[in-house]
């Protein structure tokens, strides 16, 4: 395990502390002064893992990430545009390459894909994921059709396209993290900052319908999202 740590660590060292802005603006431009600075941060990468790793006869793994993120560097910047997105793809894809090395590598003591088959065939595994599947997509549909007969006729334009599914999905996400970890203050806490938030917008409604809307929707979320994570803590004790 060791090995895994000092590999994610060396990556997030290179790509977020020692890769400058200068840098990353330099691989977005044209010509070959792109390829120099995307070969020198893909250098740097190889070389920071290297040096943590510290196993000096193994140059597959170095030779690797130089390889494989240089490729990565490459397609982002000449197929793909800035944004959250790219971002997320380009990560998976460097830990992807981590994870992969480290299996064939060095295994953990599990041979192949054994640590694999270890989660699926563990049922407390499947209970977490369907629950956190749960209080994203199908719970956003439940509290739309839940609060559709209150939707008030008054369209508040200042308002970011999805913002509200968005922030639902992040604090129902969080609702069910504090209590699978036993940290259930953290749900009160949460509460009390949304409504901080939320006090000058809903003190300015001119339509109390507004108010009483939002105050449904909130509740709601947080009750689903409370009420699943009971349950998904019931059928984790049982399996114990």
């Amino acid at each position: 395990m060791i090995i895994l740590l000092k590999l994610l660590f060396a990556h997030f060292f290179s790509d977020f502390i020692l890769q400058t802005d200068r840098i990353c603006e330099r691989k977005k431009r044209e010509g070959s002064i792109k390829f120099r600075y995307q070969f020198l941060h893909s250098l740097t990468h190889a070389c920071i893992t290297y040096l943590f790793v510290a196993q000096w006869n193994n140059w597959i793994i170095p030779t690797v990430i130089l390889v494989t993120h240089f490729m990565m560097d490459y397609v982002k910047s000449t197929y793909m545009k800035d944004g959250m997105k790219t971002f997320l793809i380009d990560q998976v894809v460097h830990i992807a390459v981590i994870f992969t090395l480290w299996i064939l590598l060095y295994k953990n003591g599990m041979v192949g894909l054994e640590w694999l088959e270890y989660y699926l065939d563990d049922s407390r595994f499947w209970f977490v994921i369907t629950a956190y599947l749960l209080v994203l997509k199908p719970t956003s549909i439940f509290l739309s059709l839940f609060t559709k007969r209150w939707t008030p006729k008054e369209t508040i334009s200042q308002s970011l396209p999805n913002a509200g599914k968005t922030i639902g999905y992040l604090e129902r996400i969080l609702i069910l993290t504090f209590i699978l970890t036993g940290n259930i203050e953290g749900v009160g806490f949460l509460l009390a900052t949304k409504s901080i938030f939320r006090f000058g917008e809903l003190n300015k409604a001119k339509d109390i319908k507004i108010t009483e809307y939002v105050l449904i929707g909130t509740f709601a979320s947080f009750t689903v999202a409370i009420v699943i994570g009971f349950i998904t803590l019931k059928l984790l004790k049982l399996c114990i």
